[in-house]
């Protein structure tokens, strides 16, 4: 599949604008609770500097901000300049523009030097990723020694009765909600297909294991449908 940045941009560039309203529907709002049941298993240093990469719209970054004292920071890193737009509105109507930075860029090759985060995130966007593995380095390489990398992932329930349901709806329901709710079936045929060929949740845990991390743990939701991975430096 064709990842360049240049694709996946012009993707979520033309997704910004509806792209809130369509997770909302897409997941029936479980995003928000996978987000919710990911954030309680994090232990956030206070006054800490976070990196939330794929930031998107802002939803996790301002979480974090919420959870950091008067002297930390969270930096939203998306690709998109039309998503950190959106982002950008919220984080003010949030009241937590003090303690956030929105950036745009390319996780590929993170503006960052090494060991500068005492946390990073990322949510749904590894599976966009031109090379996981080189972005999984590219993670690991700023997290400062003893911190924490967090990521969530949609992932592929293997409950042989829950499966045939979710390809289904993920390979035919999902696509049509996007051409008939944002009037744009290919870019949700796009997330579909990141989402079905998108690494297991073991061979997530593996990847992060063979790039460095250890204690590596994971938190699977819906019958699998997403899980939350988490490592140290």
């Amino acid at each position: 599949m064709n990842k360049a940045p240049q694709r996946v941009q012009g993707i979520f560039d033309g997704l910004a604008k509806d792209y809130d309203k369509m997770n909302d529907i897409i997941s029936l709002g479980t995003h928000r609770s996978w987000r919710a049941k990911t954030m309680a298993s994090i232990d956030i240093p206070k006054n800490s500097q976070i990196l939330d990469v794929a930031a998107g719209t802002g939803d996790w970054t301002i979480a974090l901000a919420k959870e950091l004292g008067e002297k930390g920071h969270v930096t939203g890193f998306d690709l998109s300049p039309e998503m950190l737009a959106v982002a950008r509105e919220k984080v003010r109507e949030a009241g937590v523009s003090f303690w956030v930075t929105l950036t745009q860029g390319n996780a590929m090759e993170l503006p960052y030097e090494d060991d500068t985060f005492d946390l990073v995130t990322i949510g749904f966007g590894l599976r966009n990723l031109p090379d996981t593995e080189k972005g999984m380095q590219e993670l690991y390489r700023v997290l400062k020694p003893g911190s924490q990398l967090v990521v969530l992932e949609t992932s592929q329930p293997d409950n042989p009765v829950i499966k045939p349901f979710w390809k289904m709806y993920f390979k035919g329901v999902m696509p049509m909600m996007g051409k008939v709710f944002a009037h744009d079936k290919d870019s949700y045929d796009y997330l579909e297909k990141t989402t079905e060929e998108f690494m297991s949740f073991t061979a997530l845990a593996d990847l992060m294991r063979d790039t460095g991390f250890k204690t590596v743990a994971y938190q699977r939701f819906n019958f699998g449908a997403a899980a939350a991975h988490f490592g140290i430096k």
